[in-house]
């Protein structure tokens, strides 16, 4: 009899967990403090002020790039968001009352920001980052509102996803939130300073760096490896803690602040999707800011990873890899791997050159590459495609050569993988008697 008792009393206490915790996640009522009347499409002037505000807000967050699809009006979605489960296409949130958020009151804006749910309550995918964004404060997001109440309306009405079942299913998000939607705001820590604190807010707020930089589980929840790199169908999001040999720890603050500002620095060249990130995002953030942001990445300890013992340049892939190099490398990334500080990445003691996936190395020879243009860096270097005249194999020997040659250690690169990335590209294989 007592253990049915303990029996009922456990099951009890998990049912009363299981409730408290979807009703914390399903809790939306932190977003009263929005107007709940007038809608975004109302006549009522809005604060110059504010709105000026709230354009720097969506610069943090990245607005711009998810919701306006290459060529198209801005902010009036259709841009596609490759996912595991399929394409998720951004919606239009300019003020147009038939095909955008025009009807929608700023209560209704902050409950889809903040809570991933749409104006019929319907719920939003997590490709909206709203797992981030719920750290925004009252403030920044009246402020957002503000702005976006001042955009030209678009009509434009959405393009559907392609979702395969059951993820397109949106009642399934119900669960994906009770698993892994953390719904609390964000609450500064005390012993830190106002800097470093700022610096938190931005990364786990606006900015949301998780979306791409903590690895994901089969269901798309981060993991515990907070932005300590993640794979991202076919390219990969290096890890940008305070971590020495794979992060941000050899980099000085202001060395991440100028990369986050221009797209490049002593080392590095922002390209792919990091390089619109700074094109639409933190090239727009002051240099408080840009700082604050560095300060707090080097203070995450990371993966406190031990560098693994470089292949020796004795072995056959390494000869291999070095003749590559000097034939079809040298010119631009120089003898020893220097590189061209601001144009041209510098390979020696490079923590973005040892990452565990050469995915993005494999890409960036077989397709080449373009830097991002921004107001502090107009050059935009490029890179030419070696896919015509580089053949997997050399690709994986010059790879695993430039990882493991100046200062770095990493696994070897294989042929397959630089077939298999070739294939995934729609590539034609390299020419016969290249060199």
């Amino acid at each position: 009899m007592k253990t049915k008792t303990l029996l009922a009393s456990c099951i009890a206490l998990a049912l009363a967990g299981l409730t408290a915790a979807v009703l914390h996640n399903s809790d939306s009522a932190a977003d009263n403090v929005a107007d709940d009347q007038l809608t975004a499409a109302g006549a009522l002037a809005v604060d110059p002020a504010a709105a000026a505000r709230g354009a720097y807000v969506s610069a943090q967050a990245d607005c711009a790039a998810c919701h306006t699809k290459p060529g198209g009006p801005a902010f009036a979605g259709g841009y596609g968001l490759q996912t595991p489960f399929g394409v998720i296409y951004s919606t239009n949130i300019t003020p147009d009352p038939q095909t955008g958020i025009g009807r929608w009151t700023e209560r209704d804006f902050f409950r889809a920001v903040r809570h991933g749910q749409r104006k019929d309550g319907q719920r939003l995918y997590p490709a909206m980052p709203y797992n981030a964004y719920v750290k925004i404060s009252d403030a920044d997001l009246h402020d957002l509102w503000a702005y976006m109440r001042t955009l030209q309306p678009v009509q434009q009405a959405p393009t559907p996803n392609t979702l395969g079942f059951p993820f397109n299913i949106r009642q399934t998000l119900l669960g994906w939130n009770l698993l892994f939607f953390d719904n609390t705001p964000f609450v500064s820590q005390p012993e830190q300073s106002a800097q470093w604190n700022r610096g938190r807010y931005l990364v786990d707020g606006a900015g949301h760096c998780s979306a791409c930089h903590t690895p994901k589980n089969l269901l798309g929840g981060d993991t515990g490896r907070y932005l300590q790199g993640a794979e991202l169908l076919g390219s990969y999001a290096p890890e940008i803690t305070g971590d020495h040999y794979r992060g941000l720890g050899s980099w000085s603050a202001e060395q991440i602040a100028v990369y986050l500002k221009t797209g490049a620095n002593h080392q590095a060249i922002a390209s792919g999707p990091m390089g619109e990130a700074i094109e639409f995002s933190t090239q727009h953030l002051s240099d408080q800011d840009l700082t604050a942001i560095a300060e707090y990445l080097k203070s995450v300890d990371g993966s406190k990873t031990t560098p693994p013992p470089a292949i020796a340049a004795s072995e056959p892939i390494m000869q291999r890899g070095a003749q590559v190099y000097e034939l079809n490398c040298m010119a631009c990334h120089n003898v020893n791997g220097e590189g061209l500080p601001g144009m041209v990445t510098g390979f020696a003691d490079n923590p973005g050159i040892r990452t565990p996936s050469a995915a993005n190395l494999v890409g960036t020879v077989l397709k080449g590459g373009q830097a991002v243009i921004t107001e502090g860096n107009v050059t935009g270097a490029g890179m030419p495609s070696f896919d015509w005249k580089l053949s997997d194999s050399d690709i994986a020997a010059v790879l695993t050569y430039v990882r493991n040659s100046w200062g770095n250690a990493a696994p070897e690169v294989e042929a397959q993988a630089v077939t298999r990335t070739r294939e995934h590209l729609g590539l034609q294989p390299a020419m016969k008697n290249h060199f």
